[in-house]
């Protein structure tokens, strides 16, 4: 297929919690022929005395509280990710820019040339690790649009008000983490979500939803793990892309026009306590590159609906609403999760 038949595609790459009780054994069932590359982000696990990925992936069982652990999960999904991005089919498909969602942003930075393959590992692991003696905070999760998919007015005006109101109670620190499609994740301390908790209307029996294993990631509540992070690792680990990356405030960093002290800044600095936009990077990434495609690396497909979410309500690939997405993706796939099987089929054959 030449050059100009190939199909514009952008890669997103997930965050923590999408290796699930159903990717066990994601790893060996998929990338089993990439031996040296689970051998390098095993070998930073050694000198920390950390369980290797190879035995995690194989265990008999999954392990919730094991396996969701920020040391353990980072480095399992890196591994789910770069494999799944090393499969892309290049002769189908032009990479024209990444993105990737929280901890997805370091995998992105890692896929696109920004850190080498063991520095990645490296600093994956490194900020995965921070919280080993106890969590920072949390993360709950509310849709602000309604079960067709389209933006409501209502759940927005209601997570916002209880974003104030919870603010207004004593002890209380709750933020806006992440901005993921159709849904909003907030982070806070303790007393914030469990305000958060009865101050918003359930929902389809789920929501609001405290993630499991998760902190108040992207908050000023991890204000001392950006600091950490800058003293444990040295500018000298990054390096300019090689290919577009977009970011969580949809800043594009260009391969010719990257400064890498500022990339060192933003992704172990403004990514670590600040709003994470995962909405504003799809739509960005969209506009200014002209995918006709949106391969979203494994493990799991949590971030398919958030993506889909986004599309619709800039209207792209003329997609309005969940029905038009759903009978779009029967004909002719826009998003291709790789955690699907029949769309991972699409993505590497």
């Amino acid at each position: 297929m030449s050059q100009t038949q190939k199909k514009r595609a952008l890669v997103i790459c997930p965050g923590r919690g999408t290796y699930n009780k159903e990717e066990l054994g994601y790893l060996a069932n998929y990338h089993a022929d990439k031996q040296a590359m689970i051998d390098t982000i095993d070998a930073d696990r050694q000198t920390r005395n950390q369980t290797t990925i190879r035995e995690l992936d194989s265990a008999d069982k999954y392990n919730m509280r094991l396996h969701t652990a920020g040391e353990n999960a980072s480095s399992l999904i890196y591994a789910c990710s770069r494999g799944d991005f090393q499969d892309i089919n290049r002769d189908k498909y032009d990479i024209v820019a990444v993105t990737g969602n929280s901890m997805g942003w370091y995998i992105a930075c890692a896929v696109a040339g920004a850190l080498s393959h063991g520095n990645a590992a490296k600093v994956i692991n490194t900020m995965g690790s921070m919280m080993t003696d106890g969590l920072i905070g949390g993360q709950v999760i509310y849709p602000i649009v309604d079960d067709n998919w389209k933006f409501s007015p209502d759940r927005f005006d209601q997570v916002q008000t209880a974003l104030q109101q919870v603010n207004q109670q004593p002890g209380c620190q709750l933020y806006e983490s992440i901005r993921l499609g159709g849904y909003r994740v907030f982070g806070g301390n303790e007393a914030a979500l469990k305000a958060l908790m009865t101050n918003l209307p359930e929902l389809e029996n789920r929501y609001p939803m405290r993630l499991f294993n998760h902190a108040a990631f992207h908050t000023p509540l991890l204000d001392e793990i950006a600091i950490k992070g800058q003293q444990q690792l040295p500018e000298s680990l990054f390096a300019a892309p090689a290919i577009p990356m977009v970011d969580g405030e949809g800043h594009i960093w260009q391969p010719h026009s990257t400064s890498v002290a500022d990339l060192y800044r933003y992704t172990l600095g403004t990514q670590v306590n600040c709003t994470y936009d995962f909405s504003k990077a799809i739509e960005v990434s969209i506009k200014e590159f002209a995918p006709e495609v949106l391969i979203i690396t494994g493990p799991g497909a949590t971030l398919g609906g958030a993506v889909a979410q986004t599309l619709i309500a800039n209207n792209w690939f003329g997609l309005s609403d969940k029905t038009s997405f759903i009978e779009r993706q029967k004909t002719d796939p826009v998003v291709l999760a790789m955690g699907l099987a029949a769309q991972r089929s699409i993505a590497v054959s």
